[in-house]
């Protein structure tokens, strides 16, 4: 009997024993899910043309734009209104000096900055074509 007893108690360590190597396993998987889940990003970067991240489809998405006169209010008024550093006034001739230059001169400058004025004005949210509306709706002012 004695030999059946030994043999149960074996049996019962190495059952004992995989059962810690197994538990021991599933533990680190789930360890290892818990961590893959902490370190994923957060977001990604989609960028206008890059067809591996949804194209033109993602791109077709953004708002239609603002107009000339929202963003002349929201980001130009505040130093064309009142002439601030020199800047060409809302409504005066100043516009119709600079509207001799040409539109793509002024966009250019807008774009670049000149003189005081930064790059994009206050407007670093503005596209190439607002800025563009934006211009028109100041040279119209001077009209």
């Amino acid at each position: 009997m004695r030999v059946l007893s030994v043999n149960k108690f074996v049996s019962a360590l190495c059952a004992l024993g995989l059962g810690a190597v197994l538990a021991t396993s599933v533990q680190a998987a789930t360890d290892n899910d818990k961590i893959i889940e902490r370190i994923k990003p957060v977001g990604s970067v989609c960028v206008v043309g890059d067809d591996s991240c949804g194209g033109a489809a993602a791109a077709s998405t953004g708002s239609a734009g603002r107009s000339g006169e929202d963003v002349y209010t929201t980001s130009c008024a505040a130093c064309h209104g009142t002439g601030v550093l020199d800047a060409p006034k809302f409504g005066t001739s100043d516009w119709t000096d600079r509207s001799a230059k040409g539109i793509e001169t002024l966009l250019t400058h807008a774009i670049d900055g000149i003189n005081a004025m930064p790059p994009r004005g206050t407007c670093a949210s503005c596209s190439d074509d607002e800025l563009k509306s934006a211009i028109e709706h100041m040279i119209d002012s001077a009209k």
